[in-house]
């Protein structure tokens, strides 16, 4: 009988949680995810009477929270466990995605304070990097989300070896005067984001100044378009990189020694909701060279050597 009474008290007991009445929710806002916290047994709710959207009852018990996660911002079903999201236009354009946990109890009578923790996570859709000059070609750009915490994604535009774009030269990338004329690959990445958003690149020109608002400037890119036939546009908007290609050149008038700046206006759409591919190019689309209006990439290209070895140039417009 002593055995018996000794194995019942070593027997797991099942608690009830202690009710909180702690009425907040942390976000962390990631660039393909989302995680939500509240405090553990809010109002007195277990972990499995709380669902994410109202569908999904897969919270997790970490120690003083219970935790749920959206782990896809690209579901197949475009909505992952009640998950929505808008687009908000304007001068400066947002993605917004929201949900909420909220307690489902579905026993004949209810003893606790119903709970609805909502929450969302805002992403800008346009990148603002400016004069990121070629040997800092990583940008780093912080999105603030419409709760609490940030998320980094990291834009990239780098010179690769050929059209494949498999392989990225180093910087700085450097152009001898008897290479003027030479094609130069060109590849602009997103990191980080859900394959949901798409790089797109709005326009690309150059300067022989690292400030993109020079007026002494030479377009390759207008309005998703290639100014002449120097400029091949392989991708845009299709996927997180965009890639094109142009003839290599330099300013006159300048040193010897000179360098050439190359400036690209990139946004990220989304692709689940947006038509993010341009439209075809007409002789209309590139009669004006809009203001950039989006976030800028900043490449340095350095030209050396003398004049005389000079295969052939471009004239700076203006």
């Amino acid at each position: 009988m002593d055995f018996l009474c000794a194995l019942l008290v070593l027997l797991p007991v099942a608690w009830t949680c202690s009710p909180q009445k702690a009425d907040y929710v942390m976000v962390s806002c990631f660039p393909n995810a989302i995680i939500a916290n509240v405090p553990e047994c809010p109002y007195g709710w277990e972990i499995d009477q709380l669902s994410l959207g109202g569908v999904c009852y897969s919270g997790i018990h970490s120690p003083g929270y219970y935790r749920f996660i959206i782990p896809d911002l690209t579901p197949k079903n475009h909505s992952y466990c009640g998950t929505q999201s808008e687009y908000m236009p304007g001068k400066d354009p947002k993605y917004i995605f929201y949900n909420s946990i909220v307690s489902n109890d579905t026993s004949l009578t209810v003893r606790n304070q119903p709970v609805n923790y909502t929450f969302s996570c805002m992403y800008r859709a346009a990148y603002l990097v400016n004069n990121a000059v070629f040997s800092q070609r990583v940008a780093t750009v912080y999105v603030n989300n419409g709760s609490l915490g940030t998320f980094r994604s990291q834009l990239s535009m780098n010179v690769f070896t050929n059209s494949k774009f498999l392989y990225a030269k180093d910087a700085p990338y450097v152009i001898d005067t008897s290479e003027i004329g030479s094609e130069v690959f060109i590849g602009i990445e997103a990191k980080g984001l859900s394959n949901r958003f798409k790089v797109v690149i709005n326009n690309c020109w150059a300067t022989p100044t690292p400030y993109s608002t020079d007026r002494k400037r030479w377009s390759l890119i207008i309005n998703s378009c290639s100014s002449d036939n120097t400029v091949t546009i392989f991708e845009n908007a299709k996927d997180s990189r965009s890639m094109f290609k142009f003839n290599s050149f330099r300013f006159q008038r300048l040193e010897k020694v000179s360098t050439v700046w190359l400036h690209c206006e990139v946004q990220v759409c989304d692709g689940e909701r947006l038509v993010c591919q341009p439209g075809p190019c007409s002789v209309r689309s590139l009669l004006s060279e809009a203001d950039p209006s989006g976030g800028i990439l900043t490449t340095e290209f350095h030209i050396k050597g003398t004049v005389q070895h000079v295969a052939y140039t471009y004239c700076d417009k203006g």
